[in-house]
């Protein structure tokens, strides 16, 4: 599961996707099957939520990773690079960011 911590020493990726109502649940269908069924069991990988808005025009997801290199390395397979031509295909726009815990406070 993902530790939202400062002192941990992880990789988060968070990625944004732009839909509309008509294509969200094909999206999420889409992304529930690539983390079940390939990221989830890439090096380095360590877990993710995926977060809808009620309007279902936004969707991010929150991952993370051992390091950055393990994120990239995912990205080149060959099948992810499948996936994400069929994720294109659902969404306005997506953008993976990646980022560093500045503050956690709770």
């Amino acid at each position: 599961m993902p530790t939202i911590s400062r002192s941990a020493t992880l990789q988060t990726v968070i990625t944004t996707f732009e839909v509309t109502p008509g294509t969200c649940q094909d999206l999420l269908d889409e992304l529930t099957d690539a983390y079940q069924s390939f990221i989830r069991n890439q090096p380095g990988f360590i877990g993710v939520g995926i977060h809808v808005n009620d309007a279902q025009t936004r969707i991010a997801s929150y991952s993370q990773w051992r390091q950055r290199q393990d994120f990239q390395a995912m990205l080149r397979t060959g099948e992810m690079r499948e996936r994400n031509r069929r994720i294109n295909e659902l969404c306005k726009s997506f953008e993976p960011v990646m980022y560093d815990v500045a503050e956690s406070i709770g």
